[in-house]
C-alpha cells in the first residue's frame, strides 16, 4: 500500500474505493507484492535446483493458490483437505508435499491414492508406512534438530519440545525401521518455526542436514522448511534471503558433489509469500474516550485476524480515510465480547467515526485461521491484479451460519 497524491493505493487502485465496492470488513491482497516476494527467493537461490513449495496454510484461497501454481510454486499442504485445495488449483500430485502432523493415518492412505510427496513426521507412522508401502513408495522424513529459532516459543518447531518432527537423536532408530521395511527414502525435511532473522540458524540445520544425509542413499531432495522474517514495522530485522542463498548455496553445492549427485533444495514458505501482499480494511465504528485510553473500535476483530491476541503479533495500521490528520495515541479493538485487541497505544491519523482503518501484513494467518465466533460473518478477499480488484471469496451470510445444522424435534 502506497501514500500517493494523497491517498493510499495498491497497485493503481485507490484503497478507499476498494472499501467502497466490497464493504468492509474486506482483505484485500496485492498480485505484485506476492509474485515479488517468490521471485526473490528463486533468484536468491539461482545457482541451484531449488524448488518453491508455497505454505498453503497461510492464506488458501483458490485464486491465491492458481496465481502461484501459473508462476512456478508448488505448495505444502498439512492436511488432506489442503491437498485437495492444492489439485483444484491446478497442482500436480508431484508438486504437492504433505506434511500432516498427528493427523489419522488414513489421510496419508489417502494421499498415497492421490500420489503426493509423503512427509512423515514421527516414528510410529514411518513404521505403518512401511509395514504397508515397503519400497513400493517413496516418503521422506521430517527431523526435529533440537533447534530453537524465531524467538517465540508458541512458533518454535523445531527444539527439543515440540510435538514436530522426529528427533535427530533417534537417527538408528529411523535407519532400523528404513531397513526392516526397505523404505525408500527420497526426501530429508526440516522446519524450525517461523520469524527467523539470522543466516546461521539455517546453516546449522545444513551442518545437521548434510551429516544425516549420507545414511540415505536415495535421496532426491533437501527440505529446508522456511520462517524467514517479514518487516512488521519500521526498524524490524528482516531475514536477508540474499545473504542466505549465497552461503546456503555454497554449503549445498559442497554436499552434493560429496553426496554424488546433485539434489533438489526445497523451502516451504507462507508468511514470507503473501504477509506483506494483505491488509484487512476495516471501518471505525466508534470512539471510546475514558480517564486512560482512548479506544477506535472496527468492525472486526481476533474472529478475523486472530495473530494479535494468539501470539501478541504486531500489525501496523493506518488510518486511509485521514492520511495527513494530525496523530493522536489510539487503542484500536475489535468488536468480539472478549478482550479483543489488535493495536494497544498506536499514534494514527485523528480517527472518526466511520473512517476505514487498514491492518497491514494481513496476508499470512489471517483470512485462514478466521472463525465465526460470536456468529459473526468471515469477510469478502479481494485480489488486486493488473490495476483492477477482483473479488475472489464473497462475504459470508447468515444463511451460512446455519449450513451443516440440523433441527431436531425438541
Amino acid at each position: 500500500m502506497e501514500l500517493r497524491e494523497g491517498s493510499y493505493f495498491i497497485q493503481n487502485v485507490k484503497a478507499l474505493d476498494i472499501a467502497e465496492q466490497f464493504g468492509t470488513p474486506v482483505y484485500v491482497y496485492d498480485a505484485n507484492k506476492i509474485l515479488h516476494q517468490l521471485n526473490t527467493l528463486k533468484t536468491a537461490f539461482a545457482d541451484v535446483d531449488v524448488k518453491i513449495k508455497y505454505a498453503v496454510k497461510a492464506l488458501s484461497n483458490l485464486s491465491i493458490l492458481r496465481l502461484l501454481k501459473k508462476n512456478g510454486s508448488g505448495a505444502d499442504v498439512v492436511s488432506i483437505q489442503e491437498a485437495h485445495l492444492a489439485l483444484k488449483a491446478g497442482f500436480l500430485p508431484s508438486e504437492i508435499m504433505f506434511s500432516p502432523n498427528c493427523a489419522d493415518f488414513s489421510e496419508i492412505e489417502e494421499a498415497v491414492k492421490l500420489g503426493l510427496v509423503i512427509n512423515i513426521d514421527n516414528l510410529p507412522f514411518l513404521k505403518k508406512f512401511g509395514a504397508k508401502y515397503g519400497s513400493s513408495y517413496p516418503c521422506s522424513i521430517r527431523l526435529n534438530p533440537h533447534i530453537m529459532a524465531g524467538g517465540n516459543i508458541k512458533i518454535s518447531t523445531g527444539h527439543s519440545d515440540s510435538k514436530f518432527g522426529i528427533s535427530v537423536h533417534q537417527l538408528a532408530q529411523i535407519l532400523d525401521v528404513v531397513k526392516q521395511y526397505t523404505i525408500k527414502i527420497e526426501g530429508l525435511h526440516i522446519h524450525t518455526g517461523s520469524d527467523i532473522t539470522e543466516t546461521d540458524v539455517f546453516l546449522k540445520m545444513a551442518d545437521i542436514f548434510f551429516s544425516v544425509a549420507h545414511s540415505f542413499s536415495d535421496l532426491k531432495f533437501i527440505d529446508f522448511g522456511s520462517g524467514f522474517k517479514v518487516s512488521y514495522k519500521e526498524g524490524d530485522k528482516v531475514m536477508d534471503v540474499a545473504d542466505l542463498g549465497v552461503k546456503l548455496t555454497e554449503r549445498f553445492n559442497i554436499f552434493c558433489k560429496q553426496y554424488g549427485r546433485n539434489l533438489e533444495l526445497w523451502f516451504e514458505p507462507g508468511k514470507f509469500i503473501v504477509s506483506e501482499s494483505g491488509h484487512l480494511l476495516a471501518k471505525t465504528t466508534l470512539i471510546k474516550s475514558t480517564p486512560s485510553t482512548t479506544f477506535v473500535g472496527v468492525n472486526t476483530g481476533l474472529n478475523h485476524l486472530l495473530r494479535p491476541m494468539m501470539y501478541d503479533a504486531y500489525h501496523h495500521i493506518l488510518n486511509i480515510s485521514n492520511p495527513t490528520g494530525e496523530q493522536h495515541v489510539y487503542t484500536v479493538v475489535g468488536y468480539i465480547c472478549e478482550t479483543d485487541t489488535i493495536g494497544a497505544g498506536r499514534k494514527l491519523n485523528e480517527v472518526s467515526e466511520g473512517d476505514i482503518l487498514a491492518i497491514k501484513n494481513a496476508g499470512a494467518y489471517g483470512f485462514s485461521m478466521a472463525s465465526n465466533y460470536n456468529s459473526r460473518l468471515r469477510p469478502a478477499e479481494v485480489l488486486v491484479i493488473n490495476d483492477e480488484a477482483k473479488l475472489i471469496r464473497e462475504r459470508e451470510n447468515f444463511e451460512d451460519l446455519l449450513k451443516g445444522q440440523v433441527e431436531i424435534d425438541l
